[in-house]
């Protein structure tokens, strides 16, 4: 049996992941799931999975969650240092599904005790990159991608000379808003900014995909787990969210990963990796399809993209000076504090007013100076949001 856990259980990713592991139970001995405030549902599928440990990320639901758990046997906790704790519990594989930077130190922990990390946690990578892929190396551990777009990538790849390879084309569904103008753009509702046209998201990250920041992190990400140049990468909008990514090559060749918009597999490619084995998703009628399409991102619509590839270009901690202002514009957002197209303004006027202190800029990275730039950026976050207002 392979020791598994789980970081982000509640979620939208965490439920594909249970969905999967818990359709062959003889085969995984689950050691940990974390959640966030549904503790029900994280006892649920803790009871189910028989865990050893379930852990809420807020210390005031602990109470809940103990009940919740009341004669399972199944240890119950809560707080960050917690989920670190959880974090470094021996597993062979580890699912970093935590939205936010949240789920760097988790992922840093279960790195270190050698365990392969299932990564869907894209902020690690934008954050603190070299960190992850260090730690990674060190450790002799294994980081497998579980976003759609570099799964695709990486199967793309399997077997090919990465000198052979010219471009990578990640695609992006654009969101909500793909055919709105920028006029009703900018009165844009969190509502309506939540309803994705093709994926079953979180919250969080579609009104992300109709911003495309989620897609200029996933620019980011493409760099710093390929390692390859920033302008290497190229986004390409593709409505039907069915080819994932195409990896371009030397002699003209694209490979593209043609799928359904099914999250369980780049999962479940993960949780069996080496292996392929049958999933449950869709197969693809492509006659009934007819036909793809393709056209290339409207920068002025989608100003994060343009930004994506200015933080590569600076480098250092600017990723995660671009995450974390990301991650307050969005708040701000959902608090009706700023409208949907001043996110990307938000976050601009951060990197430019941080450009300054190089010392930050370029200072060592590891896990305290990362989390003290975080830091640094959601205070001037919110102090450019709150000038937004006035």
């Amino acid at each position: 049996m392979r020791k598994v856990s789980i970081f982000g259980a509640t979620g939208s990713i965490g439920q594909n992941t249970i969905d999967l592991i818990a359709r062959d139970p003889e085969s995984y001995d689950v050691v940990a799931l974390t959640g966030g405030r549904n503790t029900a549902q994280l006892a649920r599928d803790a009871r189910r999975l028989k865990a050893d440990v379930a852990v809420t990320a807020f210390p005031e639901l602990l109470d809940d969650l103990r009940a919740a758990l009341d004669g399972s046997g199944i240890e119950a906790a809560a707080g960050a240092t917690a989920i670190d704790e959880a974090a470094s519990r021996p597993a062979d594989w580890v699912m970093s599904a935590i939205v936010g930077a949240a789920g760097l130190a988790p992922g840093l922990k279960a790195l270190e005790q050698g365990a392969t990390l299932a990564l869907a946690n894209k902020e690690s990578l934008v954050t603190a990159g070299p960190l992850i892929m260090g730690t990674a190396k060190a450790h002799n551990a294994r980081i497998l991608p579980v976003d759609s777009e570099h799964s695709a990538v990486f199967q793309g790849l399997i077997g090919e000379d990465f000198d052979a390879v010219e471009r990578i084309i990640i695609t992006a569904s654009g969101g909500a808003f793909r055919d709105w103008s920028l006029e009703d753009m900018a009165q844009a509702t969190p509502a309506q900014a939540s309803s994705h046209p093709n994926w079953n998201m979180g919250q969080r990250i579609t009104i992300d995909s109709a911003s495309m920041f989620n897609k200029a992190l996933e620019v980011i990400e493409t760099k710093e787990f390929f390692g390859c140049s920033h302008d290497m990468i190229e986004v390409l909008v593709h409505p039907e969210s069915m080819i994932h990514a195409l990896v371009g090559f030397n002699d003209g060749a694209l490979m593209a990963h043609v799928g359904p918009p099914d999250m369980r597999h780049a999962i479940g490619f993960a949780l069996h990796w080496p292996e392929r084995r049958k999933l449950p998703v869709e197969r693809l009628d492509l006659a009934k399809i007819g036909s793809f399409h393709f056209r290339d991102p409207d920068m002025v619509r989608y100003p994060a993209l343009r930004l994506a590839h200015e933080v590569l270009e600076a480098g250092g901690m600017n990723g995660a000076i671009f995450n974390a202002a990301k991650e307050r514009a969005l708040d701000g957002f959902l608090e009706g504090r700023i409208g949907f197209l001043q996110m990307a303004e938000t976050v601009e006027e951060v990197l430019t007013r941080m450009s300054v202190d190089t010392r930050l800029i370029n200072a060592e990275m590891t896990l305290d100076t990362v989390s003290q730039t975080d830091h640094l950026a959601r205070k001037r976050a919110d102090e450019v949001m709150a000038e937004w207002q006035t």
